[in-house]
């Protein structure tokens, strides 16, 4: 007898998916919430027939058949709409009758990903185990007071220097040669990185930048976030605000049409101006912003047709090398804004970052170089790519920051380092073992996304759809009836949050080293692992 349902290879049952939706039907109400707010439509209102076999009180008679119909939830066993344990459906159940389990074993889902011949894509971050950050220890302490209140007692700040630092007679000279020194700026040492308009829903962007601009106005902490690629709104550019902004141009010059043309309008110059080569959690792809979120707002303000996939392309013919590449765009930006404005490279980090980093160094209008590491987020990339592809930000920041040590130009270089920090919560503790390791600065992009918005992403692959602008939350979505969810202001109060708790921790962990009144860039004796061979590789100290 055939079932009901044709069995095909590509037919999965509830078992065989990564996530099972457990229903409790005396508990239901069937209100409808949990399948109205579902971003991947994995559940759905079912109709169920019953059958039930009643005895007669007579011996030979046969036993009653009887059916009955109930009405309940059932979930979908279609890859396409299988579930991704975001637990919206438990969130808004009134009666605590549902919620996503994982599966208790190997998922075959994973199988059944690339039906049609397209590989997985996804968002999110990698799926790996805690890496050397959170292992590594603070062992310097000073013996002067006690450390553990010395943060709290007494007040200082903490601040980094963007910009190319030219020693005082070098300074001298480049301004009689050119008429100019190259600007720096001094900023906070922890910075929202690129993640553009258009990866965000337009709430999220919004409350990171008022967040933003709360901490530049009314507590004094320079903290600077940038765009990421794809431009920005009209009226942040024609702002005041820009002052916090770090633009981001890219291979795509996605947006750059709208700068160019904001440009005498201008109130302010932007902080910065930041070229991306390439990103750590996807090194190869490049940005990626996939048609799902690209409406009619994204598609005006990047200049193409609305429901395309926009891939940042290859650099272009005209540039025939990385070094030929950044020398070109570097001296064409500084034009741009008058040569008031730092501009500097952002790359993946690769074992040919050294390469880049020494052609900067001969460079003077490189205003520094920021480092992305193999653990940073994305809203979209091949499974392949972020799994089996990119560089640890640890050893990467490590070998550049030695290698300026080598030429003698570690004041004169910043280098900012991303990817992961934060990944298993410890933000200012990663941050503060990267700047130990040499990083001037450190970029974050989700972790603010967890801690500001409540992003339920998680690296056991939970959620993870940022690619295709479903966000249950409304973080990366640019369908109205998501992004609503997110409240604006809320959303700039927890980046406030997050930024003062992490000015605590950090003064906690460099106070005791007797250095409050500058970070400890390449402090690195202040360092200590229990793993010889991580020990031996960053060139710090073995302890156990």
């Amino acid at each position: 007898m055939l079932p009901d349902r044709p069995i095909t290879p590509s037919t999965l049952s509830v078992k065989d998916l990564h996530w099972q939706i457990l229903w409790n039907r005396d508990k239901c109400t069937l209100c409808g919430r949990c399948t109205a707010v579902c971003p991947v439509n994995a559940i759905e209102l079912g109709v169920f027939r019953k059958r039930s076999l009643t005895a007669s009180i007579d011996p030979s008679s046969p036993p009653e058949t009887r059916f009955s119909l109930f009405y309940g939830i059932r979930q979908r066993t279609d890859p396409a709409y299988a579930c991704v344990g975001c637990a919206m459906c438990n969130l808004v159940c009134p009666n605590d009758a549902i919620i996503p389990a994982r599966n208790d074993e190997t998922d075959k889902q994973r199988f059944h990903i690339n039906r049609g011949g397209q590989p997985r894509r996804r968002g999110g971050r990698r799926n790996r185990a805690t890496g050397v950050l959170d292992r590594i220890k603070f062992i310097r302490i000073s013996m002067l007071t006690d450390p553990a209140l010395d943060a709290g007692r007494h007040e200082f700040e903490l601040r980094t220097l963007l910009g190319r630092v030219l020693p005082p007679e070098q300074s001298l000279s480049f301004m009689r040669e050119n008429g100019w020194i190259p600007p720096v700026r001094e900023i906070y040492p922890l910075i929202i990185g690129g993640m553009s308009f258009g990866a965000l829903s337009p709430n999220m962007w919004e409350g990171l930048q008022m967040g933003v601009a709360y901490l530049n106005e009314e507590l004094g902490m320079p903290v600077r976030i940038c765009t990421g690629e794809g431009g920005c709104p009209p009226r942040l550019l024609r702002s005041r605000f820009l002052k916090y902004v770090i633009l981001q141009i890219a291979s795509g010059y996605f947006g750059w049409d709208e700068i160019i043309h904001a440009l005498p309008e201008m109130k302010e110059d932007p902080c910065a101006i930041e070229i991306k080569y390439g990103q750590g959690a996807k090194p190869g792809d490049g940005g990626l912003l996939m048609w799902h979120k690209v409406n009619k707002l994204i598609a005006a303000i990047r200049g193409v047709p609305p429901g395309v996939s926009l891939p940042s392309p290859p650099t272009h013919q005209t540039k025939y090398s990385i070094e030929e590449s950044v020398a070109k765009m570097i001296q064409s930006m500084y034009m741009a804004w008058g040569f008031r404005v730092p501009v500097y490279p952002k790359i993946s980090a690769t074992s040919t970052a050294l390469a880049v980093l020494n052609n900067l160094t001969r460079n003077p209008y490189a205003a520094g170089l920021a480092i992305d590491g193999e653990d940073g987020g994305t809203g979209a990339a091949y499974n392949v790519s972020m799994d089996h592809m990119g560089h640890p930000i640890a050893t990467n920041i490590r070998d550049c920051y030695l290698n300026l040590v080598t030429i003698g130009k570690q004041n004169e270089v910043p280098l900012f380092a991303g990817g992961g920090i934060g990944k298993q919560g410890n933000l200012a503790a990663n941050a503060a073992a990267l700047i130990m390791l040499g990083a001037s600065g450190v970029q974050i992009g989700k972790y603010i996304m967890q801690a500001a918005a409540g992003c339920i992403g998680s690296e056991s692959d939970r959620c993870n759809i940022c690619n295709i602008g479903r966000c249950p939350k409304g973080i990366t979505s640019q369908d109205p009836r998501l992004y609503r969810r997110l409240d604006i202001e809320k959303v700039a109060e927890r980046v406030v949050d997050v930024f003062l708790a992490f000015d605590t921790e950090l003064k906690k962990i460099v106070a005791p080293l007797g250095r409050s009144t500058s970070l400890p860039i390449g402090m690195s004796d202040a360092l200590g692992i229990d793993d010889y061979h991580a020990a031996e590789r960053l060139k710090i100290r073995y302890v156990i």
